[in-house]
């Protein structure tokens, strides 16, 4: 596991840092960048079959409530029209500007038309959340875990390099 890290940061290694000094430079940094390859995927169903379970409610009648949500989110959007769930977020339409850009295969300028898109801005109560949660990180691996997970340790030579 240590490997890996020594693979990622071996440029980073150099007379004036020792691997110790890389390593928890790695592990310090893991936090504050978190990739979709650790983090865990809650899918529709997912979430149909929690509030089925917790509202005591058949499945099939909470998937038709939560599609007829996502199609009417989606409906206002398309109309151009904001909305606000308070304490939640705010979902708005925006367009974006056309612009130029550069193919950097072949280095020719490109048009970019003006498009629409979505803009999310996180509510009082989800930033709360968002903040007070902060992962837990795996020292070998430098990757966040399950808070509930059992670690397993992994033995170290006593001059603080791995085994």
């Amino acid at each position: 596991m240590c490997s890996a890290f020594a693979t990622r940061f071996a440029g980073s290694v150099s007379k004036n840092h020792s691997f110790v000094w890389v390593m928890r430079h790695a592990i310090r940094s893991a936090g504050t960048k978190r990739t979709t390859s650790d983090m865990a995927t809650v899918t529709k169903k997912d979430l149909i079959d929690r509030i089925a379970d917790a509202e005591g409610c058949k499945r099939v009648l909470v998937k038709k409530v939560i599609q007829r949500f996502l199609n009417t989110i989606i409906d206002e959007l398309g109309n151009g029209n904001r909305l606000e769930f308070r304490d939640f977020g705010v979902f708005e339409s925006k367009v974006r500007a056309p612009r130029q850009a550069q193919n950097p295969k072949t280095m020719d300028k490109v048009r970019v038309p003006s498009r629409r898109t979505v803009k999310f801005k996180v509510g009082r109560v989800m930033k709360e959340r968002l903040e007070q949660s902060q992962p837990v990180i795996d020292e070998a691996t430098g990757l966040a875990i399950d808070a509930g997970a059992t670690q397993i340790a992994t033995p170290a030579s006593g001059d603080g390099r791995p085994a």
